[in-house]
């Protein structure tokens, strides 16, 4: 586990699978804008929202030149369902051994009622 990511600290290089098993890489997006959100798991409430707000904003990022990647460890299958029940229209990435959130520095241990899970 690393340290989370500070502004002005450049951006690790990553590569995971999206939704469809297409390699999504950095350097995919260089010299444009990209938005990488990470989020617990597909289909829960707070999760769901978060989707579903990016998706409805897709347009506008994308009128400022900017790209929006959702990662979570849940599988590409998991990911597909999860886009077509809520019609979402960003990429999702599979992360399931969490490299990217580990490079990120976002990967922690869950707490609940002060103990760690």
């Amino acid at each position: 586990m690393s340290d989370i990511l500070q502004p002005g600290q450049n951006v690790p290089l990553f590569s995971a699978p999206n939704q469809n098993g297409e390699t999504v890489s950095l350097s995919h997006f260089e010299g444009k804008w990209l938005v990488i959100y990470f989020y617990p798991k597909d289909d829960t409430p707070g999760c769901t929202t978060e989707a579903k707000d990016f998706s409805a904003k897709v347009d506008d990022f994308s009128k400022l030149g900017a790209s929006i990647i959702g990662v979570s460890t849940d599988s590409q299958k998991s990911h597909c369902k999860f886009i077509d029940k809520h019609n979402l229209t960003i990429t999702l990435l599979s992360d399931p051994e969490h490299q990217v959130a580990d490079a990120f520095g976002v990967w922690r241990l869950k707490k609940f009622m002060g103990y760690q899970q």
